[in-house]
C-alpha cells in the first residue's frame, strides 16, 4: 500500500469552513494544498502584529484597507491568512469573496520560530500570486525583510533592514515606516 499525502484545492477548504467541518476557532489556513495549524502567538508576536497593522493603516489611508489575520485567495491551492495584508478598496469590496493577488498590495508576517517557513513556504504562494511586495518582520534579528518583485515562485530582490532604517511602502510616495516603529 502506498501512503500519500492528500493536497485540498481552496473551493474544497472553503467547502469544509461552509459546513462548519472548519470553524472559527481552527486556527488553520490552507498553503499550497495543505490545511497547516497555526500556533498561538506570544505577547511580543501580538503586539507587532498590532504595530504593523497601525503604521501601515497611518502609511496607506483611505482607498486601502489594512486586515488583519484574514485570508486571502491566492491560487488554486492556498488560502493564506496573514499576519497583515493590505488590499485596495473597502472592506465591502471583499464582502462575497477574499482579495486576490492582484488586489494585494502589500503582505506583512510577524515572524520568531516561523522565520524559515515564512520566508520559503508563504513567500513562494506570495509571489507565485503576484503580490508586489512581502516583509517578514524577524523578531529574533530585530530586522525586516523587504521582498520586492515577484517572479513566478520566488521575489527578486531583497532587502533586509535593521532597527534604524525606513522603508516605504510600496505605491505610497513619501510615505515612510520606521522599522523600529514595528518592534515591540
Amino acid at each position: 500500500m502506498t501512503v500519500r499525502l492528500r493536497k485540498w484545492t481552496r473551493e474544497e477548504y472553503d467547502r469544509l469552513v461552509a459546513h462548519g467541518i472548519l470553524g472559527e476557532d481552527d486556527r488553520v489556513q490552507l498553503i499550497e494544498g495543505e490545511i497547516l495549524e497555526m500556533g498561538p502567538q506570544n505577547a511580543p508576536h501580538a503586539t507587532a502584529v498590532c504595530l504593523l497593522e497601525e503604521a501601515l493603516r497611518r502609511a496607506f489611508g483611505p482607498g486601502f484597507t489594512v486586515r488583519v489575520q484574514l485570508p486571502l485567495a491566492l491560487g488554486p491551492d492556498s488560502e493564506p491568512e496573514p499576519d497583515v495584508a493590505v488590499v485596495r478598496g473597502s472592506p465591502r469590496d471583499y464582502r462575497d469573496h477574499h482579495p486576490t493577488g492582484q488586489d494585494t498590495l502589500l503582505v506583512a508576517e510577524v515572524a520568531d520560530a516561523t522565520w524559515r517557513f515564512d520566508r520559503e513556504r508563504k513567500g513562494r504562494v506570495y509571489a507565485r500570486a503576484g503580490v508586489p511586495e512581502y516583509w517578514i518582520l524577524n523578531l529574533e534579528s530585530r530586522t525586516l525583510e523587504v521582498h520586492r518583485r515577484p517572479q513566478e515562485e520566488e521575489y527578486a530582490e531583497r532587502v533586509v533592514l535593521a532597527e534604524g532604517d525606513k522603508v516605504a511602502p510600496p505605491g505610497r510616495s513619501g510615505a515612510s515606516v520606521a522599522v523600529s516603529e514595528l518592534l515591540p
